[in-house]
């Protein structure tokens, strides 16, 4: 069991607590915002029982998982004797250097500092610090407490074992890591996410296809395999001689697409109108949160049904 400091009690904090709570740590929850904390541990309450109804709670209850975090009124106080610090802060910059000079000189000297930036190189902000070796990125998928991959980030000065110990901290927790090997803008995720989308946008900016044809190609088609494995894997089993096999069968035709991607679709321009108003029109703006309760259901109940599987079928 390790102590984790949760440094901006937010969204993106919460979700980590519980993350991290459920792995039998103890969590410590602070935040600039004295009421932040509090709100974020309520919110924490209502959502537990559901995690336990679908046995999402590494076999603890609620409650036990629940009396493994408490809120703190001083930073100091929650980095006091902390092996690992997940900071949540806004996406800016100086915000950035500003609390991870903080908690470079009151964390505990052998303590992680991980950002959860999505967007921020961690050589932005650990530059110009004493123990900036033992700073680098976790930038998880939210919530990461139902989605596991979690993305590790480096800047060129992060120890190594510093990279190390992270990913066996994360992979303990339940955690998939994304392991990168050096920085890079966007990092893995959003650089995938990033390439899907800007297809998606122009596929309906050239008036190709509709939002729900989009929305039908991933969700019924695309998806149902890459829950489970990813594009690599997909390629390699979709040829009878592997990955080689699939490359000399189809490089080709990806060839010739790729002339055809080269443009930018403008996310902002007359397109955004289209696609606002095909996705208001099968979902009105005032049903928004409902879904986005539904989503984190599904989600959970996928959590629940990979978990279940892993465990009766071979890898």
């Amino acid at each position: 069991m390790s102590k984790v400091a949760i440094i901006g009690a937010g969204f993106i904090g919460r979700a980590w607590a519980i993350s991290f709570a459920r792995a039998g740590h103890t969590v410590t929850l602070w935040d600039e915002d004295a009421a932040a904390p509090g709100k974020a541990l309520s919110y924490i309450e209502r959502l537990l029982p559901d995690l336990e109804d679908q046995d999402l709670l590494n076999g603890s209850t609620a409650g036990e998982t629940r009396n493994r975090m408490r809120a703190a009124e001083q930073l100091e106080d929650a980095l006091a004797d902390a092996d690992y610090v997940q900071e949540n802060t806004p996406e800016n910059v100086d915000i950035k250097r500003d609390i991870f000079a903080r908690l470079d000189a009151a964390a505990p000297p052998g303590a992680i500092l991980a950002s959860s930036t999505s967007a921020i190189l961690p050589s932005a902000f650990t530059e110009h610090l004493a123990g900036r070796g033992r700073c680098l990125v976790v930038h998880p998928l939210n919530p990461p407490y139902l989605i596991p991959a979690a993305e590790v980030v480096p800047a060129p000065w992060t120890d190594g074992d510093v990279v190390e110990r992270t990913a066996q901290f994360l992979r303990d927790a339940g955690h998939a890591p994304i392991v990168m090997k050096r920085e890079l803008d966007g990092f893995v995720m959003n650089r995938l996410q990033g390439a899907l989308l800007e297809e998606a946008f122009r596929l309906v900016a050239s008036g190709h296809a509709s939002v729900e044809d989009v929305d039908i190609g991933i969700r019924e088609g695309l998806a149902l395999r890459w829950s489970f494995m990813g594009p690599f894997e997909t390629i390699d089993l979709n040829a009878p001689g592997g990955v080689r096999d699939y490359v000399e069968r189809y490089e080709s035709i990806y060839t010739r697409l790729h002339a055809q991607m080269q443009s930018r679709a403008d996310w902002g321009g007359p397109v955004l109108d289209t696609i606002e108003a095909e996705r208001r029109k099968r979902l009105p703006a005032s049903k928004l949160a409902d879904r986005q309760a539904w989503r984190d259901r599904r989600l959970m109940a996928l959590a629940a049904h990979k978990r279940r599987i892993a465990q009766e079928l071979p890898q």
